[in-house]
């Protein structure tokens, strides 16, 4: 908007230069009436045009728009209004100056070399999630400058020595591995910049630790510490595992022991009751003898019955002459 302000004054600078030309060749040619003619109506249309102009540059002087996030601050003769215009479209006075804040959310990276209470400095990398405050743009434009110059004059000063003082409290350069001590940091960090920086016109929104650089003297030795820690669960993972498969081999074995002793169980109550059967058969063989020949008839005529069989008799004269007859005679 400023440049084409720019080019319509210059525009209408060149038609009232045109005006005061034509007027000075009016003169050169006053004797000619064809030539004056021509002349007036030059200086008629050049200082008609030269009007038009400069009232259009005014007009457009007095409109200014303002982004989408943004905020107009101005100032007329080096006063500052204490009023911003926000996005849209404004009419304003055509004399005044404006420029634009972005109060949209920004990040800003930082990086600090932070002491520890063992004298030691490790860098710290941190982000910086920030908007500036829109009705405090006027008193930063007054008080600092410009976005870049709030960011630089305050934002950044103050990150960088507030990192530093927390860092003092941190025993060993070490414990900024910690999850818990980056916690605190960051929580500590962003209490300390919305104290500091809201009067400023900078809201905090958030803050992280993105990188954390140890010193050389004991940044391998945290490495070394990092793999005995690593070799050590590893060993622990390879224990549970053992022990997890001699469980399962004692349970199988222990398996194994009570199916073992319920089939010697069962062989000892069979033979129990293959005894019983057979020294019960004794008792009423003992008491009977005619039982064993009522036996020996039946296997006998088991045997008649098959084809293959054979008889052969034992003694002729004898009152059993065929076989298992004799059995029970005492």
């Amino acid at each position: 908007m400023f440049a084409l302000s720019i080019i319509f004054a210059v525009l209408a600078l060149g038609a009232l230069i045109t005006g005061f030309v034509l007027k000075s060749e009016r003169q050169t040619y006053r004797g000619d009436t064809q030539d004056l003619s021509d002349l007036k109506k030059g200086l008629k249309y050049g200082g008609l045009g030269g009007a038009v102009l400069t009232v259009l540059f005014f007009c457009l002087s007095m409109i200014i728009t303002v982004s989408p996030g943004h905020m107009a601050v101005g100032d007329l003769w080096g006063e500052v209004y204490p009023e911003a215009k926000p996005e849209g479209l404004h009419f304003v006075n055509p004399v005044s100056q404006w420029r634009e804040f972005d109060c949209r959310q920004k990040k800003n990276k930082q990086s600090a070399m932070v002491p520890s209470k063992d004298q030691l400095r490790t860098k710290l990398n941190v982000t910086i999630k920030y908007r500036l405050i829109k009705g405090k743009t006027p008193q930063m434009f007054a008080n600092t400058g410009d976005a870049e110059a709030v960011v630089e004059v305050h934002l950044v000063p103050e990150t960088r020595s507030l990192l530093r003082e927390i860092g003092k409290s941190v025993p060993r350069a070490e414990e900024f591995y910690s999850q818990e001590v980056q916690q605190r940091l960051q929580e500590e960090l962003q209490t300390g910049l919305v104290k500091a920086l809201a009067p400023k016109g900078i809201l905090i929104q958030d803050v992280l630790v993105s990188d954390i650089i140890l010193p050389k003297e004991i940044e391998q030795g945290v490495k070394n510490k990092k793999l005995r820690d690593q070799k050590a669960e590893q060993e622990k993972a390879e224990l549970r595992r053992f022990e997890t498969e001699q469980q399962k081999k004692v349970k199988s074995s222990q398996a194994e022991l009570d199916a073992g002793k319920l089939d010697a169980q069962k062989i000892r109550v069979l033979a129990d009751a293959t005894a019983y059967e057979i020294e019960k058969k004794g008792r009423a063989i003992a008491k009977n003898p005619v039982i064993i020949k009522l036996e020996a008839m039946k296997a006998l005529r088991a045997i008649s019955k098959d084809p293959n069989a054979k008889i052969y008799f034992l003694n002729g004269d004898s009152p059993n002459p065929l076989p298992l007859m004799h059995l029970g005679d005492k």
